[in-house]
């Protein structure tokens, strides 16, 4: 009874989910999950049914900036006569990064070298807080362009763009409160 019940409402299921002209319907059940598998019935449909977008596959240059326990993984991509956008893990520059400070840092090696809508900019970013995720953008961006354009490396390197911040959070040590605070000390 029970299961002549769930049989009815995975038909249901697939009702909603497969197309009018599917030609055959699979449905593979695990203790956890029920997985439906839709076949449509001719080449054409194949075809409309399974297709991916194709992208295209652009030349890029990629690099890696650090800062704190930020990591930017950055590929530029270069442009002929387009303006070229610039995504952050997904989002436009201005939307991830709210902080106009943090706009200006992140895009700095391309607007020294006057390059900005000159390339399209991908960036994924992951750990830390804002700030270190700005900076390790920034060391990111100007080693990308370095390897796009050796020229740039003396105007970057000028600018400290390609000098890593080698600054991190020192670790807490035992027998202190902190770092480097100890506890109070009373002579008696």
């Amino acid at each position: 009874m029970i299961k002549i019940k769930e049989n009815e409402k995975v038909k249901k299921a697939v009702k909603k989910i497969a197309p009018k002209k599917a030609a055959k319907v699979k449905i593979a059940e695990t203790k956890k999950t029920k997985k439906i598998t839709v076949a449509p019935k001719t080449i054409e449909e194949e075809k409309n049914f399974s297709q991916k977008e194709e992208v295209k596959k652009r030349k890029y240059f990629y690099a890696l900036g650090r800062r704190k326990t930020s990591v930017a993984q950055v590929r530029i991509y270069p442009l002929s006569g387009q303006e070229g956008k610039f995504k952050i893990n997904g989002k436009d520059l201005v939307q991830y990064l709210t902080v106009k400070r943090f706009q200006i840092a992140a895009n700095s090696p391309l607007t020294r070298l006057g390059l900005e809508g000159k390339f399209d900019v991908s960036i994924k970013v992951s750990g830390g807080g804002i700030n270190g995720q700005a900076d390790a953008i920034k060391l990111g961006l100007a080693r990308a362009l370095v390897l796009a354009d050796e020229n740039s490396r003396k105007a970057l390197k000028d600018n400290g763009f390609l000098t890593r911040d080698s600054r991190k959070v020192e670790r807490k040590k035992p027998g202190l409160k902190k770092a480097r605070r100890a506890p109070q000390w009373a002579k008696r």
